[in-house]
């Protein structure tokens, strides 16, 4: 069980601190941010913020200020005098916004994937229908593993992040159905050839790299899948996005609270 080392609720109207509730499964949506150092950044906040205001909408979550209150809450939750490496999640719904924050797990070099064969409610939105996938993490080190969602043979999206396919030094994504979250579109805009295609659990074999990337894993190589069995071949271009992503960390301003 993740232990959450803040966790406050506020309810939309007056921002008046109520009973927390971290409106897993409710009708609404959420990001998770990277915080880190002392003082603080936020590792590609503009682009969280943005993702999270576009879901906003889509789910028609339209309460007074509420771009204001929910930039005045992460101001108000996150210390400049704290020394920071940790997940800062902020979640919405029509009745309240709520905020917590975890320390970030970082993932180990032998990390596996297991196959569960699921797609995600609305999965082109950080929605908060997430009942199921939290059903298999809670029994998971996830220093060390993640579920890899498929549906129809294709292979989607991790429970929390996404997914890319190295074959032949060629960079490959799943073409839609999965959440393009914000280190994604990273790595989208800055590499400018990874590649559309989908990623059949029988074509696996084919391919030399599996690395999983997001907010809380970073960059990620998968080391093993077991069933069916795939085995990591290489970790070049592993090191390759490592690097661009750790100079993103390094070059990422100071969170302006």
């Amino acid at each position: 069980m993740v232990k959450l080392l803040l966790k406050k609720s506020y309810r939309h109207k007056d921002l008046k601190e109520i009973k927390f509730k971290d409106l897993w499964n409710s009708q609404g949506v959420f990001t998770t941010m990277r915080v880190l150092g002392k003082p603080p950044k936020i590792l590609f906040f503009k682009n969280h913020i943005d993702n999270l205001f576009r879901s906003l909408k889509v789910y028609k979550i339209s309460k007074k200020n509420i771009k204001k209150n929910i930039l005045n809450l992460i101001k108000l939750n996150i210390s400049k005098y704290r020394s920071y490496d940790h997940l800062f999640r902020v979640a919405v719904n029509n009745k309240m916004i709520s905020v917590s924050l975890r320390k970030r797990i970082k993932p180990k070099l032998n990390f596996t994937l297991k196959l569960i064969n699921y797609k995600r409610i609305d999965p082109e939105y950080k929605n908060l229908k997430y009942k199921k996938i939290l059903s298999y993490l809670k029994k998971m080190n996830t220093s060390k593993s993640d579920i890899a969602l498929y549906k129809d043979n294709k292979i989607l999206e991790t429970g929390t992040s996404n997914l890319l396919f190295i074959k032949k030094n060629k960079i490959y994504s799943p073409i839609n159905d999965f959440y393009k979250g914000t280190t994604f579109k990273f790595f989208f805009k800055k590499l400018k050839k990874i590649r559309k295609k989908n990623i059949f659990i029988d074509s696996l074999s084919g391919y030399d790299e599996i690395i999983v990337i997001g907010s809380g894993k970073g960059v990620v190589s998968v080391n093993y899948i077991e069933k069916p069995f795939w085995k990591r071949k290489s970790l070049k271009n592993y090191r390759v996005l490592s690097r661009i992503y750790q100079k993103a960390v390094t070059n990422c301003p100071l969170y302006n609270s």
